[in-house]
């Protein structure tokens, strides 16, 4: 009969033999190029900003790092692809709050579970809206337009490229938290939705800031707010909700994510965790990042990120279902 230290050399001995390969494929990677899969198409401000830390990376860890782009399906084409994909460390996925947090309650079938498939390695930046309105509307503040609305006899009008994407909800969001009637006239794209603001066939609507800046700054559109919490450096003059309306709570943004498929060793989540940590806080990321009206983020722990995803779904997906939109798409 084996002796007590007999037995427990043996479980260790096993102990050692289940994590090795585990903890060999953390200390060899990475040994091959690195995947990173889009969801839009080349030369979308998301790609472009991908392609930046995507070569950082590369320089970081001595393996190619190559940018695939897969658009289609609402942004969720990539992240079927990537769920799919072996949980190594060798193809990530850039996703948005669309895909991750919205989508799988819009949509009546998503390819892939957003909760269990996927797990975050880095929460670098936010993409705030501009709440904008057509010059010609008589108010040049937030509280302006909200008595604006509420007294108006027709309801005022918005626009957004479409049922369910994020500059709908965040509307949805700000006439929820104001108690305002707003009619909603969706299009097909965003340039047609803000063109139609410009012209004054609809009075506002919440523009991101790549689509919107060169119009604000031309003076054809007239920033009220931005919907993050604090000022973006591309527009210094234009206040946040907090300030703008009082409302410190109020935050209505879509941000960019770099996941890997859940079953990916942690010490490859926790490398590449402290890789994008450091490429995103260079100071050259960061002017990049505000130059193109992004909010760049410190990332949280890659715990913090999970705990930030929950309250995102939560919010989102109780607003699609409140609006009637669950399953509709």
């Amino acid at each position: 009969m084996p002796s007590i230290i007999g037995r427990r050399a043996m479980l260790m001995l096993i102990t050692a033999a289940l994590f090795y390969p585990t903890i060999t494929t953390a200390q060899t990677y990475p040994n091959r190029p690195i995947t990173i899969v889009v969801p839009l198409a080349a030369g979308s401000g998301l790609d472009a900003l991908v392609r930046i830390y995507a070569e950082k990376l590369q320089s970081n860890l001595g393996q190619p790092v190559v940018v695939e782009n897969r658009p289609g399906a609402a942004l969720m084409l990539a992240a079927s692809t990537v769920a799919k994909a072996p949980p190594d460390g060798y193809t990530l996925l850039v996703s948005t709050s669309s895909a991750m947090a919205i989508n799988p309650v819009l949509y009546k079938k998503v390819n892939y579970d957003h909760v269990k498939d996927f797990v975050p390695i880095s929460f670098y930046v936010k993409s705030p809206m501009i709440l904008v309105i057509n010059p010609d509307l008589p108010a040049k503040t937030v509280p302006e337009l909200i008595k604006l609305v509420k007294d108006s006899k027709t309801p005022l009008t918005y626009s957004s490229p479409g049922a369910g994407v994020a500059q709908h909800l965040s509307m949805e969001y700000m006439k929820k938290r104001f108690g305002l009637e707003i009619t909603h006239v969706p299009y097909k794209n965003t340039p047609q939705s803000i063109a139609d603001i410009v012209a004054g066939h609809v009075n506002l609507g919440f523009a991101e800031a790549g689509a919107s800046l060169p119009l604000i700054r031309e003076g054809k559109l007239r920033p009220l707010a931005v919907s993050a919490t604090t000022r973006i450096p591309s527009l210094p003059d234009v206040p946040p909700f907090a300030e703008a309306a009082n409302a410190p709570d109020f935050e209505a943004v879509s941000w960019h994510m770099l996941f890997a498929p859940a079953a990916t060793p942690r010490p490859i989540v926790e490398r590449l965790h402290a890789e994008m940590k450091k490429i995103m806080l260079d100071p050259e990321m960061i002017k990049l990042t505000e130059k193109i009206g992004l909010l760049p983020v410190d990332t949280p722990s890659i715990d913090g990120i999970q705990t930030y995803l929950t309250s995102e779904r939560d919010k989102w997906g109780s607003l699609v279902k409140q609006l009637g939109l669950e399953g509709t798409m």
